[in-house]
């Protein structure tokens, strides 16, 4: 394999490599780089040339990457990105800018935040677009690293817990993160259930039929863990994979769920719902801001969190004032 001499190697082929990896498609990277196919081509050759490697392969109408492409790419990325910046950092304008923001969010949050964000941009930002895209993992880490999102919004304790500890390591942590607000999660059934007229009570619950909410479409969650600690099971039968979703479901059916208590508060069907307190101890919801560090002092991006931050607090002061909510902090 060759030795490949970083003092020689053209710059050029990195941004080749990136584009190429970004759109899996030579004729695409050729149209955003302003370059003919055959130069992106070329610039592909040298590079293998270089390290040894075939970096990418035709595969339908385009191209997949080679595993050590695969480890290279987020390097290169983020290395171009910080060039770029340093040399030519961009001022974010939030009166004339025209970003579009890209956020994963289960639906409960963005009922929350969504709202706020919204009258904060009409007002100060009225050229930015917001795009809320579905949540589906506990752990969205490889969306942020893969530019998926320019951040994620939920609730992510085995993320913050392993950042903890590969920071305590000594390890290069890639994620930072902004608490937006804490959330208390109720059972909730229809106003007419049964159980709605008595006490809650760790049997009756674990007797009941219940709905589980869950992004990935696993039948377990953390309310599951609580129970196991006690010895304890519910019967799961069925599984959805949005909060609003749950909540009309229960309205009509003998099913209970679990749901954050100011969600509920907003789905426009309250009345229709019955909230009990859970008959067991479950840890506090931390819903957090998660984004990846190469963005961290992107203006845009330091913009976002604040309204994202300043959203929460009003949201919360203004709607739930009755010990749902956690002022956030300031923005990073």
């Amino acid at each position: 394999m060759p030795n490949p001499n970083f003092r020689t190697l053209d710059l050029n082929l990195l941004r080749v490599f990136d584009e190429v990896m970004a759109e899996r498609s030579l004729t695409r990277a050729a149209h955003n780089l302003s370059l003919t196919q055959p130069a992106v081509s070329n610039a592909l050759r040298r590079l293998r040339e270089t390290l040894g490697d075939d970096l990418v392969r035709r595969s339908g109408q385009g191209v997949a990457p080679t595993p050590r492409a695969l480890v290279l790419w987020p390097s290169v990325r983020e290395a171009l990105r910080q060039l770029q910046e340093s040399l030519a950092p961009s001022e974010f304008d939030a009166a004339t800018a025209t970003t579009t923001f890209v956020m994963a969010t289960a639906d409960a949050t963005a009922a929350a935040l969504i709202p706020g964000l919204v009258e904060i941009t009409e007002r100060e930002a009225p050229g930015v677009s917001i795009r809320a895209v579905p949540l589906t993992t506990r752990d969205p880490r490889r969306l942020l690293e893969q530019d998926m999102a320019d951040l994620a919004m939920g609730y992510f304790p085995a993320v913050l817990a392993d950042l903890t500890a590969r920071e305590q390591s000594g390890e290069p942590v890639s994620f930072d993160h902004l608490r937006l607000y804490d959330g208390e999660y109720l059972c909730v059934m229809r106003r007419d259930h049964p159980l709605a007229r008595e006490e809650l009570t760790l049997d009756s619950f674990c007797a009941a039929r219940h709905m589980l909410v869950s992004f990935s479409g696993r039948p377990f969650g953390f309310i599951d863990e609580a129970l196991a600690s006690l010895g304890r099971k519910r019967r799961i039968v069925l599984t959805v994979n949005q909060f609003f979703t749950a909540g009309r479901v229960v309205a009509g059916s003998d099913l209970l769920t679990v749901l954050p208590g100011h969600f509920v508060r907003v789905t426009g069907i309250a009345e229709e719902l019955a909230l009990r307190p859970l008959p067991f101890d479950v840890p506090v919801v931390h819903v957090d801001a998660l984004w990846h560090r190469r963005s961290q002092t992107q203006s845009s991006n330091q913009w976002l969190r604040g309204a994202l931050a300043r959203s929460a607090e009003q949201a919360f002061a203004r709607h739930f004032t009755d010990g749902a909510s956690a002022p956030p902090a300031t923005a990073p």
